[in-house]
């Protein structure tokens, strides 16, 4: 579960376009790879999102999150000029840095094409001028050039894709038609450079992956939602997710868990419980987040900690919002790993 589905229902649509409108979210398609790695631009609402642990030379460890959306407004479909926007790009950076308990983050966005932004199908490759994640041989580069650092990283898949929900068809609340396309890439091995004031860091690393497509809203009564993914030791991992109502409380919630052996439990609404151990308040936004978590996921309970508790980032300027996006480290009696926690609705309810 990724911010793309509230940051961008912000977004204006064309008069009287609604879900009927686009491709629908149905179960039993399979996904097929590499094809379904690239855009689905007749659905609604999609993204790219990469977060991982980075490891320099000199022992210090940074968070990174690097997100590419996609988005079809619906307006100017029949207008043959290629200044009609068409298809909407923003993508999200950020480099978190605990030894000097900073977050750096910057936007861009676009209206899709002349060559300068484009989200490409049959293969991952999406774009804003100088920002781009690209497919390159069995692997994904990605450079981003922001305003006070700048990405150059290649990943590389150590496992298949680990297909969320139901082969990919993974729900978001109580309605058949309330889901979208998800699946993961856990374990991605990183190699490359960190530019930081000048100073160029090589890292290495391991990261995330998730990608994931539709055309519904949140579900009517959503605020937003805590969302984890976590690489854990031993070659597992773990996903999940739950919506929040205005009282605070659970609707809806889901995720996975695949073991080292490879095998796959997907969870159940359930079986999955937030419940937050320490919050934490920006003095930017006034926002308070529960940015220590125990998560419960089936059989397993892990305590989350973040690398630093200020990794708010403030996306105003491109998709409207603000939301915590960070790495954390989780240790529980049967798992440990790290990975990154997103929570949403926490600064203002989700307007759908």
């Amino acid at each position: 579960m990724r911010a793309l589905l509230a940051l961008l229902a912000l977004l204006p649509a064309a008069a009287g376009a609604a879900a009927g409108d686009y491709a629908p979210v149905k179960p039993g398609v399979a996904l097929q790879f590499p094809r379904d790695t690239g855009s689905h631009p007749q659905f609604k609402n999609e993204w790219w999102y990469i977060t991982g642990w980075l490891k320099a030379q000199d022992g210090s460890e940074l968070g990174m999150q690097i997100t590419f959306f996609r988005n079809r407004p619906r307006v100017a479909e029949d207008v043959a000029s290629r200044f009609a926007a068409q298809q909407l790009l923003f993508a999200h950076a950020a480099l978190s840095d605990a030894k000097s308990s900073r977050l750096l983050h910057d936007q861009r966005s676009a209206r899709a094409g002349f060559g300068l932004a484009e989200a490409r199908e049959g293969r991952t490759e999406v774009l804003i001028e100088d920002w781009s994640l690209k497919a390159d041989g069995g692997a994904y580069a990605a450079e981003v050039a922001a305003r006070e650092f700048r990405y150059s990283l290649r990943f590389e898949p150590t496992q298949a894709p680990l297909l969320q929900g139901e082969r990919g068809f993974s729900r978001k609340g109580p309605l058949a038609g309330q889901a979208s396309y998800y699946y993961s890439q856990p374990h991605l091995a990183v190699r490359g450079s960190v530019i930081v004031g000048g100073a160029e860091r090589a890292v290495s690393g391991e990261a995330w992956l998730d990608h994931e497509w539709s055309s519904e809203p949140l579900p009517e009564g959503a605020v937003g939602w805590d969302w984890v993914g976590l690489n854990l030791e031993g070659g597992g991992a773990l996903m999940a997710f739950r919506m929040r109502g205005a009282d605070g409380a659970s609707f809806w919630a889901g995720g996975s868990i695949r073991g080292g052996d490879g095998r796959v439990r997907a969870l159940k609404p359930s079986e999955v419980r937030f419940v937050a151990r320490r919050s934490w308040r920006s003095p930017r936004t006034g926002a308070e987040y529960p940015v220590s978590m125990r998560v419960e996921a089936g059989p397993l309970a892990v305590e989350v900690e973040p690398l630093m508790d200020d990794q708010e980032l403030d996306a105003r300027a491109s998709t409207g919002t603000v939301y915590w996006e960070g790495a954390v480290r989780a240790k529980g009696e049967k798992a440990a790993g790290r990975g990154y926690l997103e929570m949403t609705g926490y600064w203002k309810p989700l307007k759908l």
